[in-house]
């Protein structure tokens, strides 16, 4: 007999306290059991459980034999659930959150290949700029922006995004490009209340500046519109502003003033026994978001 069904048969007569229960459950003579536990006390070298007319009980030795053999066990099942899982077809329906426009801007694209590589998942997203309790609210993964609390939930980290300092090459033009964010009280500023609602923005080494917005914008794409325009400086997550800086159309100034970058996360609740539909989302989702230079 294999150590490994002699582990599995000596945990069960510990959990049981009886050879003959666990023959029954285990659909084995009680002589087998008998010589399995017995195998393993020879290999060992040390007596696993005191025998009586009435009972079975542990030693010391067999006591610190059980976690460990439980813990064994334990790894063994949830590798070959793993493996297993791991060449198994995604099914189903895949429920997928993350802020609003980092959602449409970098996870759709990942949705929509998933869908095209698996042509037989369905697939859901929420993308909206609030809290989502993901297992409360049935949600098989999140793309996360930001520090996370400590959770249950497994978490893999792709990317980085920073705060930045953003105008057009026009606005530069007519009004000169600030040189320290003190300089800001003399630019036209377009805030993002959405983005941040505190006249007193914060730069790195905890530098403050209370910034005087002439226009303040409810949303993160009216005050990126109206850097895009020229007519004032913005200040948002440069994930935002991607198409726009790689057009030329905006540039980030005041960089080394930034505060350090956030990070991305894809987080998930089932860890490494998570559905094939979500192992295989996460894989390419990961894979995608850090190709991508502006989220690094």
């Amino acid at each position: 007999m294999d150590r490994w069904q002699a582990m599995r048969i000596f945990v069960k007569v510990a959990e049981t306290e009886s050879f003959a229960d666990t023959a029954r459950q285990m659909f084995m003579s009680a002589p087998a059991v008998t010589r399995a536990v017995a195998s393993l006390e020879d290999l060992i070298g040390a007596r696993l459980l005191v025998r009586t007319t009435r009972s079975v009980k542990m030693t010391e030795a067999g006591v610190r034999y059980f976690e460990d053999c439980r813990r064994i066990l334990a790894d063994i099942a949830e590798a070959e659930a793993a493996a297993g899982g791991s060449y198994a077809t995604p099914t189903g329906t895949l429920s997928i959150t993350a802020s609003a426009l980092f959602g449409q801007m970098y996870v759709l694209p990942v949705v929509t290949d998933y869908l095209d590589t698996y042509p037989t998942m369905k697939a859901k997203t929420l993308f909206i700029d609030r809290p989502v309790n993901i297992v409360e609210e049935g949600i098989d993964v999140a793309v996360r922006i930001g520090h996370l609390p400590d959770s249950n939930l497994s978490a893999v980290k792709v990317g980085t995004v920073r705060r930045v300092m953003c105008g057009s090459p026009k606005y530069f033009e007519r009004f000169g490009v600030p040189k320290s964010p003190a300089d800001l009280k003399d630019h036209r500023i377009a805030a993002s209340t959405a983005a941040w609602a505190s006249p007193e923005w914060k730069f790195g080494d905890d530098l403050r500046v209370s910034v005087d917005a002439a226009l303040q914008c409810n949303t993160n794409e009216a005050a990126i519109q109206s850097a895009r325009e020229g007519w004032g400086l913005t200040r948002v997550l440069n994930y935002q502003i991607g198409p726009a800086l790689v057009a030329g159309e905006l540039q980030i100034i005041l960089s080394e003033f930034e505060e350090p970058p956030l990070p991305i996360h894809i987080l998930h609740p089932e860890g490494r026994h998570a559905p094939a539909k979500v192992r295989a989302f996460v894989d390419m989702a990961a894979a995608r978001l850090r190709e991508n230079r502006l989220l690094n």
